[in-house]
């Protein structure tokens, strides 16, 4: 199995690269009105803007509450354009839409809508690129481009949201209700941005989507400071970890922060978050042939969670082009939910959305080139830690 791992350097510190423009969802309520009236505009005007944006609207013809005059002037100042589509791929008869955005300094990041009968889930980025080399991974093992601005993940589910109130996913205009940070990127390494979308998400009209809390998710790999920080700041919403492996030995090698933070450590902090929210957390689990779906793996891990809790999701792996590893068969996927529910930990089977079109749990990286600029992350050195991890001052 070692052979078959590409050893990539762990990469907390995203490369510094330009700046995006200034843009209303970086700001607060009160930046945007000081902003507004810093054009000699009166402030209520930012509140006006900002109902616009977040029901999708940035055309100035469509923004008829706000003098023709101004509009212009408005949008080119707090609403630049981001995030521009390079492409749209659909699966599941049109119930999942994958978009390829392109950022303003030409990088790359994919978000993945999906509608189901009772929900519609976008699964959006917090990076281009990712700097936690997890080798099964596509998105980890194309390395870290940079951190997204708060701007650039809200714009993500704005346009979902756009989406679903157009009728542009199969089954007619419908409601986002969910979001998962589980695209491309570890959110908790883009701690300040990730907490100022969380604002936005769950923020009521004008300046936010008015999600609920239990119906964000944040997912991480085991930035165990950063959860902490998380669970301080009081915020409701779900977490996840994706643990991959219940023994240190294994999770050592396909998930290489355990090198920092060790499998105790990380669910002992999700405890701490699941006591304080009185919500349990769920335990992401990608199956993989022969690597970690041993029987022997999923009582160590039903003895792990006992009691806990937890609720562990267990995701038959998405292969992605070149990799050498697949899923577990049937057969073990049915023990290793049978190990574990029989120790009392609940379990469930994650639906594999969008594979065919690379946009399952894994297999977001990009790679390609679109229009002659490449979508993989461009190489970055190993950079050391801040500590603590995640209560870091933001990042450019």
């Amino acid at each position: 199995m070692g052979s078959a791992m590409t050893a990539l350097p762990l990469v907390f510190d995203a490369p510094r690269r330009g700046k995006p423009p200034r843009h209303l969802a970086d700001l607060t309520r009160e930046e945007a009105r000081a902003a507004v009236a810093d054009l000699g505009q009166p402030a209520f005007r930012a509140d006006q803007l900002a109902r616009h944006y977040y029901r999708g609207t940035t055309d100035p013809a469509q923004m008829t509450d706000i003098p023709a005059a101004a509009r212009e002037t408005l949008r080119e100042a707090l609403l630049p354009e981001l995030l521009t589509v390079v492409r749209h791929q659909t699966a599941d008869n049109g119930r999942t839409r994958k978009t390829l955005w392109r950022l303003h300094d030409g990088a790359l990041v994919e978000s993945v809508l999906m509608r189901y009968p009772d929900r519609a889930t976008v699964c959006i980025s917090s990076q281009a690129g990712c700097g936690m080399a997890c080798p099964f991974c596509a998105t980890g093992q194309a390395g870290l481009t940079r951190n997204l601005s708060a701007a650039e993940i809200i714009g993500q589910a704005v346009a979902a949201a756009a989406a679903m109130a157009d009728g542009e996913v199969a089954g007619g205009p419908g409601r986002l209700s969910n979001v998962v940070f589980m695209g491309m990127g570890e959110p908790l390494a883009n701690y300040a941005r990730v907490r100022a979308t969380l604002d936005a998400l769950l923020g009521t009209a004008p300046y936010g989507l008015g999600l609920s809390q239990r119906s964000v998710t944040v997912s991480t790999v085991g930035l165990v400071p950063a959860i902490r920080r998380l669970t301080e700041e009081g915020r409701n919403v779900t977490l996840a970890v994706s643990l991959h492996a219940p023994d240190d030995e294994l999770r050592d090698t396909l998930v290489p922060i355990n090198t920092r933070w060790k499998v105790g450590e990380v669910i002992e902090a999700a405890d701490a978050y699941a006591q304080r929210t009185g919500r349990r957390y769920s335990v992401e689990y990608a199956l993989i042939r022969d690597v970690n779906d041993q029987p022997f793996r999923a009582d160590l891990l039903g003895r792990l969670l006992a009691g806990k809790l937890a609720h562990v999701n267990l995701i038959p792996l998405n292969p992605t082009p070149g990799s050498p590893w697949d899923a577990s068969p049937l057969p073990a996927q049915r023990e290793f939910v049978a190990r574990l529910r029989a120790a009392g930990v609940a379990t469930t089977v994650r639906d594999t959305r969008g594979q065919d079109i690379d946009g399952a749990c894994g297999q977001l990286a990009a790679a390609d080139r679109v229009e002659g600029v490449p979508a993989v992350a461009l190489p970055t050195p190993a950079v050391e830690a801040p500590v603590p991890l995640g209560a870091e001052a933001d990042q450019g």
